[in-house]
């Protein structure tokens, strides 16, 4: 169970908690970076905010079903943004917000970077969900 607190002492976040904490006993996904790149390896929206954030949160999606999450179960994220211009960064945040990640709401930073790790990225999302408690996961590497 997860009780996500906005701190009335605090300057209101614009669709993020300040705070999100987890009961002992639930499963958690810690999540690798979501990067904008499709099946094949291919970054998509070269040189565009929107269409990278857009594959960043499609892919998202996908990890966290396959262990038994959704994007409305994530509870923490942090938000890359290869930018310098508070507008651009809006511009990601938009669609995040969009997405049904804020849907409790979840704790948030975004931050705008130098550079990401594929050669044109220009977004990357990592995040900690909460997991069904029988969910398998669609692989698991035995570690």
């Amino acid at each position: 169970m997860v009780r996500r607190t906005t701190v009335p002492s605090l300057f209101p976040p614009p669709g993020y908690a300040h705070a999100a904490v987890v009961e002992t006993g639930s499963r958690l996904a810690f999540m690798a970076g979501s990067v904008p790149l499709d099946k094949d390896g291919t970054l998509v929206g070269p040189g565009d905010f929107v269409a990278q954030t857009e594959q960043v949160l499609a892919n998202l999606e996908t990890a966290l079903r396959a262990v038994g999450s959704d994007l409305s179960r994530v509870i923490s994220t942090d938000v890359y943004v290869v930018a310098s211009d508070p507008a651009d960064l809006s511009r990601v945040w938009d669609l995040v917000d969009a997405s049904g990640l804020t849907t409790g709401p979840h704790t948030s930073t975004l931050l705008g970077v130098a550079c990401l790790g594929y050669t044109g990225q220009l977004v990357e999302i990592t995040a900690v969900a909460e997991v069904d408690a029988d969910a398998d996961g669609a692989t698991d590497s035995g570690e």
